[in-house]
C-alpha cells in the first residue's frame, strides 16, 4: 500500500519504520487475538507481561547486553535521568564528572548540582561545541562516583569517535540520539540511558541500562519510580509503565534484526551520512562546523552562513516533502536527522533538492 507521506528529518520524535507501523497498525484492534488493543489492556496481564518480557529480551539480544546488567523501562525522558543517574549512583564520595559536549550533557551536570559535586572534567564550550575531547584531555577524579557523557549530541551535531577510559569509575552515557544505531560494547559501561524518540520508538519511555552492582544504593530521598533496585525488582512495572512504547519497542527491535541486526545499521547509516557530508563537504553554499572526525552519523548540522537564506531553505525543503529540517533554536541552521528509520532515498532526496537550492540561489 502506498501512503502520502513526507522524508521526516525531525531529530525526535523521528520516523519509525514503514513495516513497523504497518504491523503495529494491524495490531491496533485486536492484539493477539485478546479481543483488545495494547493500548487498553491492563500491564499485570498476562498477555502484556509477555510483551515487555519480549522487548527486555529483544533489548538485550541486539546489543548483546551483559548478564550482569539489567534492563529497565522508565518514564521522565532522559531529562528525568539527569536526576535519576546521581540520585542513584552519586552516593560514594558525592561528586560525579562529567564531560560537556552540549546542550543535554551540560543540563546533566546541572542537574546532578542538586544532589552533590559535579566536577566539569572537560568541555568544547569554547568551540562552540564543534568537538569531542580527547582522552588526554580530560581531568578525571579518581574518586568520582561516575563519569557522564552524551554519547551523540543532537543539537550541535557531533559524536565521540571513542569510548573513554575512566578506570574503575564506571562510565555514564546519554545514547538517546544514537542507541542501536551501531553495535556498542555494553560492558564498558556502567549505565546507558537513551530516551526511545529517535530510534527505538514512539515518545514516552526511557531506556536504562544498568550494572546491577551499581544498583541498591539510592539516595534515601530518591523516589520510588526512579529507584533502579526497585524498577528492576518489578520489571519496571513498579507503577504503570507506558505500554505501547514499550511494545513498539519490541517491534523496532524486530525489525532490525530482520535487517541485519546492528552491524547493518551501522553500515546503512555511515553510507547515508557520507552521502550527505560529501556534499556538504563539496558545496560552496553550504558547510559543516564539526570536527570531520567528531561528526555526528545521526545528526548532521549545516549551515549557508546567511539566516535569510537557512529560513527560505527549510521552508521551500518542506514544501518539496523534506520536513523538519530547521535546526535547533539555540544554533539555527539546519540539521538532517537520519535515524535508522530514515531510507537512503530520503537523503537523496535531500542532497538534490541542496544541489538544485544552491544553483537557484547563487
Amino acid at each position: 500500500m502506498k501512503y502520502d507521506r513526507v522524508y521526516n528529518f525531525s531529530a525526535g520524535p523521528s520516523m519509525l519504520p514503514l513495516s513497523v507501523l504497518e504491523k503495529a497498525s494491524a495490531e491496533m484492534m485486536n492484539y493477539n487475538g485478546s479481543g483488545m488493543s495494547i493500548t487498553e489492556m491492563s500491564h499485570r496481564s498476562k498477555t502484556y507481561d509477555a510483551v515487555i518480557c519480549n522487548a527486555v529480551d529483544a533489548v538485550r539480544r541486539v546489543m548483546n547486553v551483559p548478564e550482569n546488567y539489567s534492563i529497565l523501562f522508565l518514564q521522565g525522558g532522559a531529562s528525568g535521568q539527569f536526576a535519576g543517574v546521581p540520585m542513584n549512583l552519586m552516593t560514594g564520595s558525592n561528586s560525579a564528572d562529567f564531560v560537556v559536549t552540549g546542550q543535554f550533557s551540560g543540563k546533566a551536570a546541572e542537574e546532578a548540582k542538586k544532589y552533590g559535586t559535579a566536577n566539569i572534567a572537560a568541555t568544547s564550550k569554547p568551540a562552540n561545541f564543534t568537538y569531542i575531547p580527547a582522552q588526554e584531555d580530560l581531568v578525571l577524579s579518581p574518586d568520582a562516583d561516575y563519569v557522564h557523557i552524551c554519547y551523540n549530541n543532537t543539537i550541535y551535531g557531533s559524536k565521540w569517535n571513542y569510548i573513554p577510559e575512566t578506570g574503575n569509575v564506571p562510565l555514564v552515557a546519554d545514547m538517546s540520539s544514537c542507541i542501536m544505531s551501531e553495535p556498542v560494547d555494553v560492558s564498558r559501561f556502567g549505565l546507558i540511558y537513551a530516551g526511545a524518540q529517535k530510534n527505538l520508538a514512539p515518545a514516552g519511555v526511557t531506556v536504562v541500562i544498568v550494572r546491577n552492582d551499581l544498583m541498591g544504593k539510592a539516595m534515601p530521598i530518591t523516589p520510588a519510580v526512579l529507584d533502579y533496585s526497585i524498577q528492576a525488582k518489578n520489571n519496571s512495572m513498579y507503577n504503570t509503565p507506558p505500554c505501547f512504547p514499550i511494545y513498539m519497542i519490541g517491534l523496532v527491535l524486530e525489525y532490525i534484526e530482520a535487517e541485519g541486526g546492528l552491524e547493518a545499521m551501522k553500515e546503512r547509516n555511515e553510507a547515508k551520512a557520507k552521502l550527505l557530508y560529501d556534499f556538504i563537504d563539496a558545496s560552496e553554499m553550504f558547510s559543516n562546523p564539526v570536527r570531520p572526525d567528531c561528526r555526528s552519523v545521526m545528526n548532521a548540522t549545516f549551515v549557508t552562513g546567511n539566516a535569510e537564506l537557512d529560513d527560505r531553505f527549510c521552508k521551500e525543503a518542506a514544501a518539496a516533502g523534506l520536513v523538519s529540517v530547521k535546526g535547533h533554536r539555540s544554533v539555527g541552521g539546519m540539521r538532517a536527522s537520519i535515524y535508522n528509520a530514515m531510507p537512503r532515498e530520503g537523503v537523496e532526496a535531500l542532497v538534490s533538492f541542496m544541489e538544485k537550492f544552491e544553483k537557484n540561489n547563487k
